[in-house]
């Protein structure tokens, strides 16, 4: 019966989305759809409710408080947004892209634990047994929600880049206690295009702003979830929310350390999880993101993701002062990306395929010789350019270093001026041949 009530919902969302599109369309029969679909979500969650109630669920006063923060908080800001603009197009569109996700992600993860589907809390945990427990509600949930057969690729994950993704900034936290738990969620664009945009019923190849809308509060529905399985999160309630661009969302990796830091490979696309508890980020990051200002703030967050493609550069370097004065150097004209060892920067090089890789020479554990090497072993990586960056320029360093056959090297104590100028005429030498 649920399930029925669930379909007639998305079934309504989907006939105004098909409305939108058109080009001959009346304020009154927007209006009118709307608030049809306004009653029968009203009418359905007291049903719900009730039904929740005869069957003596336990989770009944959780489901119930997330159905009143959308009837009480969520509906009425966009009704008002929508009365403000006089039903404009970005106000429907954002009325339908929320509406969309709250659903998706309500119905995905919070109803099938009425059938029993949910997973048992975690209890008194060691930390490790905690981050497979993790992976383990993660996998579930990629599952449960879009039959997903997702895989770990990394539980140390260090914010490389997975071609173009979306990135999320999550913060919860309860009343009593002021320490907030940061959440941060990284999608590939493709697996969003593939999950929400086809549960939405939208044909698309790229992110809008419906979309966007859409995916964040699926998002917020997802972490919720897994929230509910730690066992200090009780009562925790999402305080702030942000859109990060991939630089923003990769200066947190460089200052500081993630209490969980996953990739997962769901066969659609990556997805990564990662947590910062207790923290908060910087204040000015990121802009605040609340009903009122959501629209201007997806639409310039998709407007700087739309800037024509740079050359890309992954900056390899132990040292954090080396890699962000090489981003500071070079991000105004070509893409940065960062890894602070060898392993991450295969693993950034498969995600994410750069033009020019700015390598250490000397790094512990797996050295610039190594990296070198374990590159040109990999027929699809065998032909990136690899320039080596060294501290030392005696005859014999550069005797090694010549006989690895980079594509040349760069001495770290020249001018940041000189270091710029070498790199722009590879470039202009590359784009002659």
């Amino acid at each position: 019966m649920i399930d029925k009530e669930h379909k007639r919902l998305f079934k309504i969302i989907n006939k105004l989305f098909a409305f939108g599109r058109e080009e001959k369309k009346s304020q009154w029969a927007c209006q009118e759809g709307i608030k049809y679909f306004k009653d029968h979500a009203m009418k359905h969650f007291e049903e719900e409710e009730n039904y929740m109630a005869s069957i003596g669920y336990e989770g009944l006063e959780s489901h119930r408080h997330l159905h009143q923060g959308f009837r009480r908080k969520m509906l009425p800001a966009l009704e008002k947004e929508l009365e403000q603009t006089d039903y404009s197009e970005n106000a429907v569109d954002h009325f339908l892209g929320v509406c969309a996700g709250w659903l998706i992600g309500h119905t995905l993860t919070e109803d099938r634990a009425i059938t029993g589907e949910g997973i048992s809390k975690w209890v008194d945990l060691l930390p490790d047994e905690e981050l497979e427990a993790m992976k383990k509600v993660i996998i579930q949930l990629l599952y449960n929600m879009f039959q997903l057969e997702s895989h770990v690729v990394s539980d140390t994950y260090s914010g490389e880049k997975f071609g173009r993704g979306l990135y999320c900034r999550l913060v919860y936290g309860t009343e009593q206690d002021e320490e907030n738990r940061e959440i941060f969620l990284a999608f590939e664009e493709k697996l969003l295009i593939n999950t929400v945009g086809k549960v939405m019923g939208i044909a698309t190849n790229k992110l809008d702003t419906m979309l966007v809308n859409a995916t964040r509060l699926t998002a917020q529905q997802f972490v919720k979830r897994v929230m509910e399985h730690l066992p200090d999160a009780e009562g925790c309630e999402i305080k702030e929310e942000n859109l990060l661009t991939y630089e923003q969302f990769q200066d947190v990796f460089e200052k500081e350390k993630m209490q969980a830091s996953l990739l997962f490979d769901t066969g659609e696309g990556y997805f990564a999880y990662c947590v910062i508890a207790p923290h908060m980020m910087e204040k000015g990051a990121a802009t605040p993101i609340g009903v009122e200002n959501a629209m201007t703030e997806v639409e310039e967050y998709l407007r700087k993701r739309d800037v024509p493609q740079r050359k890309k550069i992954l900056v390899v370097d132990d040292s954090m002062t080396i890699r962000q004065g090489m981003k500071q150097l070079l991000c105004e004209d070509y893409e940065i990306a960062m890894a602070a060892s060898g392993m991450s920067a295969i693993r950034s090089i498969a995600m994410d395929r750069p033009d020019l890789v700015l390598l250490d020479y000397e790094m512990p554990v797996c050295d610039g010789k190594q990296v070198l090497e374990m590159i040109r072993s990999e027929e699809d990586f065998s032909n990136i350019p690899v320039i080596f960056l060294t501290g030392r320029t005696d005859p014999a360093t550069v005797k090694k270093l010549v006989l690895l056959k980079p594509d040349g090297y760069l001495a770290k104590y020249l001018k940041p001026g000189e270091i710029k100028q070498k790199i722009d005429a590879y470039f202009q030498k590359k784009n002659i041949d």
